[in-house]
């Protein structure tokens, strides 16, 4: 008897076979490859996974579903299950302990409510993480994704765009799950740089004045800031960096950013 999901957890279930190898097909794994997989579930789609890879880390917060999850994957002795919630999870210590010092692919079907701190959290492991392939909500991945200019751009495509390129690698439909969503998904793509994508001298201040610049979008970016500088300073600032004073947030790209920010640095402005 099958163990009935979650709404807690946000579980829905991948149970679509064709679209479980499509995935397998667009991360482009190979027989060199470790996985860690967050939301193993049952263990269906990890099974399939297993006998592509070198080694097959299957991450799983819910202990009713060890039975079925230890039951298919059996057959496999390059996987290791992992009882632990991912945003718990210190993957540096962990693949010390497993001696593992190549970088690792990270694949999984994520809660929506959570998405953006998982990402976060990846993030902050970037220097073990050689790309993230992740299961979204159709919406977040756009966002994600966005260019400057577009309504879904913003503060946190500015966020992950700066360590990694973004890439929707195709849609699925919301019937492909259990029990099925109210809205569709997006494959995700988040491929590691090996450095930031623009330069930027105190990425605390970066970060500070993109969440600043994009909380009241609607604004002008000299208006957006205001709480920040004074006005004189803050027009100083953007014409220093080369930007019009009444241009709005989101038509700026993350290298107008990184210049404003570079420029309230080098002017040696305080922030509030």
């Amino acid at each position: 008897m099958r163990i009935k999901p979650k709404k807690s957890l946000g579980q829905n279930f991948l149970t679509d076979k064709n679209i479980q190898k499509k995935i397998i097909r667009a991360c482009g794994l190979t027989n060199e490859d470790i996985v860690l997989e967050i939301g193993a579930g049952y263990g269906g789609f990890s099974a399939q996974l297993a006998p592509c890879l070198k080694k097959l880390y299957a991450l799983e917060i819910d202990w009713r579903l060890y039975p079925d999850l230890e039951k298919n994957l059996s057959a496999y002795n390059n996987c290791k299950i992992i009882k632990s919630d991912i945003l718990k999870f210190e993957i540096t210590g962990f693949l010390q302990e497993e001696k593992i010092k190549q970088k690792i692919k990270v694949i999984g079907n994520i809660p929506y409510y959570i998405s953006s701190p998982i990402i976060e959290h990846l993030i902050n492991y970037r220097n073990n993480i050689g790309e993230v392939f992740m299961t979204v909500q159709k919406e977040f991945g756009r966002r994600v994704c966005a260019v400057p200019g577009s309504k879904e751009y913003g503060s946190f495509s500015c966020f992950a765009q700066y360590y990694a390129r973004c890439r929707v690698l195709f849609e699925i439909n919301k019937r492909c799950f259990n029990p099925v969503p109210k809205v569709d998904s997006s494959f995700l793509s988040l491929k590691f740089r090996e450095k930031p994508a623009v330069n930027v001298g105190d990425e605390t201040l970066f970060f500070k004045l993109i969440r600043a610049a994009f909380n009241q979008r609607r604004k002008t970016l000299r208006n957006s800031l205001e709480g920040l500088l004074d006005r004189q300073e803050l027009e100083r600032v953007l014409d220093s960096a080369g930007i019009n004073r009444n241009v709005r947030p989101e038509d700026l790209s993350l290298e107008q950013l990184a210049n404003l920010s570079n420029s309230l640095k080098s002017l040696q402005l305080s922030v509030h």
